[in-house]
């Protein structure tokens, strides 16, 4: 109830009525929509170690078409390659595609590029120029020939429209002390600021805090903008193992920011599946996180790839509630039963898309949308800059669920830090879910 009166200070008392009652009426219209969602199990128990999952009730993807970019091409005097992040800017109608090169073959640096999505297809990317990223002092980066110490390991790339700027994420390097960050930047390349990382994602030595490369790969911005997640990729050696084939590993946190201060808003726990591919020859075999995208406020895709030799990758995205599962922002250890992880629920398997390679695939955006309203949603994948592997674009065409009472104005959880009035789509949700309410923190 205290909750509730927070949120209806906010507004006049008019003004609240009206909401209240299109709030009442699209919830029951929506209540009677429930018994016909699926959302019973696609999967059970196998002895594979994969859990239970749960379809996206209401969600589908359709594959319009792939295109791919020529090995290591120059652009601009760059060898392009290594693409590991991308994001959209719909005012320009262009795309940032930011490169993991290490400052290895050239300065670190992202590109943008022209991509034209249809309903029947997507053309091949034109690079439209080159930008390297800047060290504070307005220098490149250097790499590990030049004996550098701030060495960045670029992975993904989120376009601020009410700033007109781009964030990035680094992961750091393990072996040489490097911490994982989050930095933002003009459009040429110019930093401006350096999130604080927390404690928990600091490197540390021997068996504790992050695994090497296994830091920040993903990250996205709420629909506001206000909030920013940014996700691991896999489980801090105190919360858990890596995924086996025989069983999923440990939780990768996913972390929700104040935009503009940096502070730590809220936490929760993620569980990527076990490897589902049995290596045929010996070598690495792993699955992780390598990007996320915010649907609506608080709903979330949860990209999932995964490698094991001999068989090659396998690619899922499912769909979470940010507001599920418990706040473990302030939880050291993740022990099991003393947490709850959110639930996970499958929107597409690509191994069943019968595309022509699968690969490296570590960046999703959203692309412009169709004339009939529905997004679309644009990955790329990583060639590691190797002549077996490919920079591709695959376009696929969203719809999302509808229902009779189309949109409606929903409370937000109190942990929620501003006001927010926004219109979303209603998505039926199966059951009550208990949700920690810590006090948000001030900025």
């Amino acid at each position: 109830m205290a909750a509730f009166k927070l949120w209806t200070s906010a507004v006049s008392p008019n003004l609240f009525h009206a909401r209240f009652l299109r709030c009442i009426c699209a919830v029951g219209v929506a209540t009677a929509l429930i018994g016909c969602a699926s959302v019973g199990p696609t999967t059970s128990p196998d002895g594979t170690g994969q859990p239970s999952v749960s379809v996206a009730a209401g969600y589908s993807l359709r594959l319009i078409g792939e295109a791919s970019l020529p090995h290591r091409m120059d652009a601009f005097g760059t060898t392009l390659g290594g693409i590991s992040g991308i994001d959209y800017d719909e005012v320009r109608d262009q795309y940032y595609l930011l490169s993991d090169d290490r400052s290895d073959i050239n300065a670190a640096r992202f590109y943008t590029a022209k991509i034209a999505v249809s309903a029947t297809g997507i053309t091949t990317p034109i690079v439209t120029s080159a930008v390297i990223l800047k060290r504070p002092d307005g220098t490149p980066f250097g790499g590990k020939a030049v004996g550098a110490t701030d060495i960045p390991d670029p992975e993904s790339i989120r376009y601020r429209a009410d700033m007109d700027t781009l964030f990035w994420t680094s992961e750091g390097d393990k072996k040489l002390g490097i911490d994982p960050s989050v930095r933002e930047m003009k459009l040429d390349g110019t930093f401006i600021r350096e999130m604080p990382t927390l404690p928990m994602f600091k490197m540390k030595a021997g068996d504790s805090g992050p695994r090497d490369n296994l830091t920040f790969e993903g990250m996205s911005l709420t629909v506001d903008g206000k909030g920013l997640w940014v996700s691991m990729e896999s489980a801090l050696f105190e919360d858990g193992p890596e995924p086996t084939v025989e069983a999923a590993g440990g939780p990768a946190r996913f972390t929700l920011y104040h935009a503009n201060s940096g502070n730590p808003i809220r936490q929760i726990a993620y569980i990527p599946d076990a490897i589902p591919l049995r290596p045929t020859a010996p070598g690495e075999a792993d699955n992780g996180v390598p990007e996320i995208l915010m649907i609506d406020q608080f709903r979330m895709l949860v990209l999932e790839r995964s490698y094991s030799h001999g068989t090659g990758n396998s690619l899922r995205v499912y769909v979470i509630d940010t507001r599920d599962g418990s706040d473990v922002l302030n939880v050291p250890v993740l022990k099991p039963g003393q947490y709850t992880p959110v639930t996970k629920r499958l929107l597409v398997n690509f191994d069943t898309l019968g595309l022509k390679k699968l690969d490296n695939t570590e960046g999703m955006t959203f692309g412009p949308r169709m004339p009939n309203g529905n997004r679309t949603l644009i990955f790329v994948s990583d060639d590691n800059f190797r002549a077996s592997q490919i920079t591709q674009f695959l376009a696929f065409e969203l719809t999302e669920p509808r229902s009779a009472a189309a949109f409606v104005i929903e409370q937000p959880p109190i942990w929620w830090p501003y006001p927010y009035y926004g219109y979303r789509p209603w998505i039926p949700r199966p059951r009550p879910i208990h949700i920690p309410r810590p006090m948000p923190k001030s900025e």
